[in-house]
């Protein structure tokens, strides 16, 4: 037999890999690269080295930014499709299953853990949109949901499995224990940017002021501060990291700001190029620049560039009127 895991890196699909390898089955593993989620390190990766399992990646592209937009099956806290979002990464999990010659799939689904996408029902759901009805096996809490395919036809011995449900994950951390990966899983913090807040409200307005919105789009809401100013949108990078990605982002059509002689933000304008836009964007390189420490300074010069050949010098002030020359 065959598998196919949806490996996160996160606790719950490294011990339901575990299990599942534990019971002599063939196991390939899928990770999904979703462009809102905070994880930076590659878990997955390492995961699936350390258990010597193929990993298959799935970078999700512009199709995914419109699940986002018009979700069939609506939004949790935040922006996040949490429902939508598992349905698009099992209907891709059955096309490599297909590639790849996997038997089923398994997760680390944990019944109620997560209250929008984990509950009988939204599993139940997910499987039946994706056309994988009873074809999921979710390891971690198989004896508390109806019998899957696998478990039926003998694939899986049932009573290997466990019944673990809720928020509480120490059964999980138990097990990892058990099986020796106690240092080999991130902590649960993190996860989704779109269950947070501020950063919700910073992909509506873009959807509100962008009828077609790139993957590029979709890297900028993770750097630096956001400025809304009619149709125009102001971003200012916070440190070294932040201003070299958003001069690598920056499309041709955007201005470029910058404080010489003192560190300084980058900040980039994209939309409408009006005047008051052009001095709101000065202004914000100014108060974020290194020259707004001295008290005594109001004035502060800003250098413009645009369709990176032209420039000029524009005169900010931290606190007053701009001049632009």
């Amino acid at each position: 037999m065959k598998a196919l895991a949806l490996l996160s890196g996160g606790l719950d699909s490294i011990v339901a890999t575990k299990l599942v390898l534990d019971l002599g089955i063939e196991v390939v593993a899928v990770n999904f690269i979703l462009p809102f989620a905070t994880e930076k390190e590659d878990y997955a990766g390492e995961v699936a080295k350390r258990f010597g399992i193929p990993l298959v990646r799935v970078e999700a592209g512009e199709e995914y930014l419109d699940i986002i937009r018009n979700p069939r099956y609506g939004y949790g806290s935040g922006m996040n499709p949490c429902i939508d979002c598992r349905i698009y990464m099992l209907r891709e999990a059955k096309r490599i299953a297909e590639e790849v010659g996997a038997d089923f799939i398994f997760t680390g689904d944990v019944l109620g853990e997560r209250p929008m996408s984990q509950h009988r029902k939204a599993l139940a759901l997910e499987e039946k949109e994706a056309g994988l009805e009873k074809m999921v096996l979710r390891p971690l809490s198989a004896k508390l949901l109806p019998e899957t395919i696998p478990e039926c036809e003998g694939w899986v011995d049932r009573s290997k499995l466990f019944a673990i449900k809720g928020k509480n994950r120490k059964p999980q951390i138990a097990l990892a224990k058990e099986f020796g990966l106690q240092d080999d899983y991130p902590s649960p913090s993190g996860g989704c940017l779109l269950t947070y807040k501020e950063f919700a409200s910073k992909v509506h307005d873009l959807f509100e002021h962008k009828e077609k919105v790139s993957m590029r789009d979709a890297r900028l809401l993770k750097i630096g501060r956001h400025f809304r100013f009619a149709a125009s949108k102001i971003i200012v990078g916070r440190n070294e990291a932040e201003n070299k990605l958003l001069l690598e982002l920056k499309s041709p059509d955007d201005y470029v700001f910058e404080v010489p002689g003192y560190g300084s933000p980058i900040t980039i304008l994209e939309g409408a190029n009006s005047k008051e836009a052009i001095e709101l964007a000065a202004k914000l390189t100014a108060r974020y620049s290194d020259a707004d420490a001295g008290a005594e300074r109001k004035e502060v010069l800003v250098e413009v560039k645009y369709k990176d050949k032209e420039q000029k010098k524009s005169t900010g002030y931290v606190n007053g009127s701009f001049t632009c020359g």
